[in-house]
C-alpha cells in the first residue's frame, strides 16, 4: 500500500492571487512534484483540505494510519515534508517517534485522525 500525500493547491495562505497557478500551495505541489516522492508515497494535489487559516496545507494518509494535517508549510519545507512522509510511509500505524519527525511536523500540526476502514460499522 502506497501512503499519500496530499497538497492543498488552492490554498492562498493570506495572500491575494488573481492567477490560481501562483498560490502557495500551488508552488508548494510543484516543489514536492519536482523534489519527488520517496519510495511508498505519492503526491495527490487536491483541491481544498480546508484548512485554510493555517496556510499552505498538506496531509498524511494511508489506510489502517493515522492521519496527519499539517499547515504553513512552504515551498522551502518541500524537503522536510517528503522526509516526514517517508518515515510516515514506513510505519505500521502511522506514528512516527516524535524524535524521528522532521521539526515543522512537530510544531505544525493542524490534526491526528484516528485510523479507520470503510465502511464504517455502525454504533452499537
Amino acid at each position: 500500500m502506497t501512503a499519500k500525500l496530499y497538497v492543498c493547491t488552492t490554498c492562498k495562505a493570506g495572500e491575494v492571487h488573481e492567477d490560481d497557478a501562483q498560490r502557495p500551495g500551488a508552488r508548494l505541489h510543484r516543489a514536492l512534484e519536482a523534489t519527488g516522492a520517496p519510495e511508498g508515497v505519492q503526491i495527490v494535489g487536491v483541491e481544498c483540505l480546508s484548512a485554510c487559516k493555517t496556510g499552505s496545507a498538506v496531509a498524511l494518509a494511508q489506510e489502517g494510519k493515522w492521519t496527519y494535517v499539517y499547515g504553513q508549510m512552504t515551498e522551502e519545507d518541500a524537503p522536510d515534508i517528503l522526509a516526514g512522509a517517508a518515515a510516515y510511509a514506513a510505519t505500521e500505524d502511522g506514528l512516527v517517534p516524535w524524535r524521528e519527525r522532521p521539526v515543522i511536523f512537530r510544531k505544525q500540526s493542524v490534526a491526528r485522525i484516528p485510523a479507520f476502514t470503510l465502511p464504517l460499522e455502525a454504533a452499537e
